[in-house]
């Protein structure tokens, strides 16, 4: 028995997707959009518990702590993949598919896109704030410490094409991600699929516009420098070419080249 579709198989199923987003009610498409950021944020939460609460393996193998870091974080989007809930970055795969495709028309993808994003920005928000600042549960050393600093290693230190650029990196192996995992007829083989690409990302440092929505502000939250956050300002500019790059290689890598 054959576990996995067949690329071409894939590809219809990813049209079929955004044609049933397209259909759904807006206010649906919110809903699970919000619990798609707050779902990425336990992701996000746990890579930093884990790289956070290492300082001493941090100093003597950084590199062994960023495989651990990267190794826990799928759980947010295995999660969202499993409940069927609403991700900008894999529907910025699965939509210009179906316009492509003539499936759905062109209006359709901004509509989406411009909903799912406010509402994956709200589920992080929410969480990063009520179930993580307002809770407590990292309030103290070495946790606190490193949320700020990597809120700044995200938004303050690389340069703008730098981000452009891992947020390209990122987005290929996210949609490489989604799509294994459409490919796949059975929960383990999903989640299995979804896993290494995920934990390929993470671990490298690439860049990832829903996972900053909720790691930037955490850190701001816990009181990261602002005068470092704002220069540009980097905080809000940030998500700015993740998004651009999310658009360009979406379209690009993983509509064109399987269509």
């Amino acid at each position: 028995m054959v576990s996995t579709m067949q690329p071409a198989q894939v590809a219809r199923v990813m049209v079929q997707s955004a044609v049933a987003k397209h259909k759904d009610r807006y206010e649906n498409i919110f809903f699970k959009a919000v619990l798609a950021g707050v779902m990425l944020s336990f992701g996000g939460l746990l890579s930093e518990i884990v790289s956070g609460g290492s300082p001493g393996l941090t100093q003597s193998n950084p590199g062994l702590v960023k495989i651990l870091g990267g190794l826990v974080f799928p759980v947010g989007l295995a999660m969202i993949v499993l409940q069927g809930h609403e991700l900008l970055t894999s529907n910025m795969m699965v939509f210009p598919m179906a316009v492509f495709r003539g499936a759905v028309p062109w209006w359709s993808l901004p509509v989406n896109w411009i909903i799912v994003t406010f509402g994956n920005l709200v589920g992080s928000l929410f969480f990063g704030a009520i179930l993580v600042h307002y809770s407590g549960i990292i309030s103290t050393p070495p946790y606190d410490t490193y949320v700020q600093t990597f809120a700044i290693h995200k938004a303050a230190d690389p340069h703008w094409h730098q981000i452009f650029l891992r947020g390209i990196g990122c987005n290929w192996l996210v949609c490489v991600a989604v799509w294994q995992a459409a490919g796949a007829k059975d929960t383990i083989s999903k989640i299995v699929a979804l896993w290494i690409p995920i934990w390929i990302f993470v671990a490298c440092g690439f860049d990832h516009v829903v996972a900053n929505m909720f790691s930037i502000p955490l850190g701001i939250m816990f009181g990261a420098d602002v005068s470092k956050l704002l220069r540009l300002p980097v905080s809000h500019c940030n998500s700015v070419p993740l998004v651009d790059r999310s658009c360009i290689h979406s379209k690009v890598f993983n509509c064109c080249i399987p269509w």
